[in-house]
């Protein structure tokens, strides 16, 4: 895969840029071009001076569980909060049909075939973990077409006693799915949908209730925005939960890749764009903006409000950067890090306050420690760094399930898995494996080569299994009192495009 920045990497991004809505416009600052199916890679900054170069595939303490084929690429990830739910991970996906892609369609009466177009397809997936089945612990529950999905979000409050997700999908409308019980386990039925606009793609959605501790007089609200460059401000009512619009106004020049909350005073939103803006804004006087910031080079795409920390928020962006911010002063961020890769998704963990995931592109995924950049404004230390070949990382998440033990596989076992060809996908990762970058080099035989520092398997390890130990963690879907559980485990999703696939992984924070 060409990368960013070199001349093959440039013109394939141009050329698949043409189709795309708000396709790039000349402008005083530097803009991403992006492909026909989705915002993508960003070029890699010239220089990134004052950054140490992360190796390639580094990782520390994270192991591979399962590879799942979504057949269609996969863009967004998310783990139900909700106590007796957080077993279910809902998946999204995203793709473009082309004309050429579908069969010949009717003609008109000069014999010239009827011009179609484009048609931005979506599937949502729903998956049921069991820690009971360590060959493949994710099983599909549940498989439903809509538009393309752009991002989706569980509310973390149960409404009218079920659980919510919201989608943002290409139709330019949110919708509201309620989970109720099934036979075997849970489904997602359709319970409210609102057009934002005419002619756009909603892009982003949150929640107000990203903090535990919700106030019982405080209103249920969705924050929204879209590809002409508006947010959105939906009220959700609980009794009988539907949508109603609040507010609409023009929060950027181009588009408005993200909308959120901060989740300790819900009336603040904060937006970034692809002008490469982030802007503060109060919902009660929607009109005029609170801040403008300047400090990212290029689109602003993530956004989340820390639910540990009051004041604490970080963004991402195109320019390969993520920023920590104290809200009380936005002049200037806490902390800059970079992370190799343009910023898509940032999840803070639910339970340890200063561990942040973030969905990095090109870049696979990273865990950023951030307690010294918040306490004492250092760049945040990247704990984990792990590249899928050829691949967009551009969703991520953490599972609310606690895991109380764990065995693993030998620190030397080869990840068989991983690097896996799109058709073998289903019948990847069918063992847990520890999480090393993949060498495309081989012996001549089809047998990748193991790294450096890494035991070669032999083949009686392979015939006796001792090369590899099935996963016995004991999961518990508790409260969200981080002592209950053994603070080193994790469990994570990531999903991405070009392979189409959800990854399940398993992470040590030692």
């Amino acid at each position: 895969m060409s990368r960013p920045g070199t001349p093959e990497g440039v013109a394939r991004e141009a050329a698949r840029a043409d189709s795309v809505p708000g396709a790039p416009r000349s402008s005083g600052r530097p803009r991403p071009r992006r492909p026909a199916q989705y915002p993508a890679r960003p070029r890699r900054p010239a220089s990134t001076a004052g950054s140490a170069p992360f190796p390639e595939g580094w990782t520390m303490g994270c192991f591979a569980l399962q590879t799942v084929d979504t057949e269609l690429t996969a863009d967004s990830v998310e783990w139900c909060p909700l106590q007796g739910c957080r077993h279910l991970l809902a998946c999204g996906t995203y793709q473009l049909r082309r004309p050429e892609d579908r069969p010949a369609g009717p003609q008109n009466k000069g014999g010239m075939e009827v011009k179609e177009p484009q048609v931005r397809l979506g599937r949502l997936f729903l998956y049921s973990f069991n820690d009971n089945n360590s060959i493949h612990p994710l099983v599909e529950v549940q498989r439903k077409d809509t538009s393309a999905i752009l991002d989706m979000k569980w509310c973390h409050i149960p409404v009218a006693g079920h659980a919510l997700l919201g989608l943002a999908d290409a139709s330019g409308s949110i919708q509201l799915l309620r989970l109720v019980e099934s036979e075997k386990s849970h489904v997602l039925e359709p319970l409210s949908s609102l057009a934002l606009e005419e002619q756009c793609l909603a892009l982003s959605l949150d929640w107000s209730t990203g903090k535990t501790g919700r106030a019982g007089d405080q209103p249920l609200k969705i924050i929204s925005s879209d590809s002409t460059g508006q947010l959105h401000l939906l009220m959700v009512n609980e009794t009988r939960p539907r949508l109603q619009k609040v507010a609409s106004w023009q929060a950027h020049q181009f588009e408005a890749w993200i909308a959120a909350f901060n989740y300790w005073h819900t009336e603040i939103v904060y937006s970034g764009g692809d002008d490469g803006l982030l802007r503060g804004w109060d919902t009660r006087v929607p009109s005029k903006f609170l801040f403008t910031s300047k400090r990212h080079t290029m689109g602003v795409c993530s956004i989340q409000s820390s639910p540990h920390r009051e004041h604490i928020l970080a963004t991402g962006s195109y320019d390969e950067h993520i920023l920590l911010w104290d809200t009380r002063n936005m002049k200037q961020p806490l902390a800059d890090t970079p992370v190799q890769g343009g910023v898509w998704r940032i999840k803070w963990h639910p339970f340890h306050h200063h561990l942040l995931l973030a969905a990095c592109m090109h870049s696979g995924f990273k865990i950023l420690n951030c307690q010294k950049a918040m306490e004492e404004r250092q760049e945040a230390t990247v704990l984990t760094s792990h590249t899928l070949p050829d691949s967009l990382v551009y969703g991520a998440d953490w599972s609310w399930l606690l895991f109380r033990s764990l065995q693993r596989a030998p620190s030397w076992s080869f990840p068989s898995n991983l690097g896996t060809k799109t058709a073998d996908l289903k019948g990847a990762s069918e063992l847990p494996t520890p999480c090393h970058e993949c060498i495309e080099d081989n012996d001549g035989e089809g047998h990748a080569r193991p790294q450096s520092g890494m035991k070669p398997l032999t083949e009686g390890m392979r015939k006796n299994g001792t090369w590899l130990q099935a996963t016995a963690a004991t999961t518990r879907d508790c409260g969200v009192n981080p002592e209950e559980a053994d603070s080193a485990f994790s469990l994570l999703a990531t999903c991405s495009f070009y392979d189409h696939a959800l990854h399940l992984w398993e992470w040590e924070g030692n």
